[in-house]
């Protein structure tokens, strides 16, 4: 008479490994795709920034104008943009009022966000 091993254990061990297996592939297939954000030519790599200064003194991306000048100029620049974002630089010596004036005239001509830079305007960044 010839003693065959026994294989009920081994059954076994391959019945768990294959419940496993079975439940893990399924898991492994759910993933989460992002599609990261292609910049724009003239978006964000190329930010418009308003600088208020004292006396009202304007400049737009370091080039003077006046309060009756900026809307025009700034309906020109945003013609092209998909993005209508600008940030506005106000000068600790420019007065408030000036700052605010010059925000409105920014959303009358089409800018949808403004930001605020707290640094110093017109030439005199840190």
């Amino acid at each position: 008479m010839q003693a065959e091993p026994n294989v009920t254990p081994m059954i076994d061990v391959l019945m768990v490994l294959l419940i496993i297996f079975m439940f893990m592939v399924p898991m492994s297939q759910r993933a989460t795709y992002v599609q990261l954000p292609v910049e724009q030519p003239g978006g964000p790599g190329t930010p418009i920034v308003l600088e208020v200064g004292p006396g009202g003194r304007l400049a737009l991306n370091q080039q003077a104008l006046t309060f009756g000048d900026l809307g025009a100029r700034l309906r020109a620049v945003y013609a092209g943009r998909p993005d209508k974002t600008i940030t506005v630089r106000g000068d600790g010596a420019a007065r408030y009022q000036d700052v605010v004036t010059a925000i409105d005239i920014a959303r009358g001509a089409g800018v949808t966000v403004v930001g605020l830079d707290p640094r110093k305007s017109l030439g005199q960044h840190h």
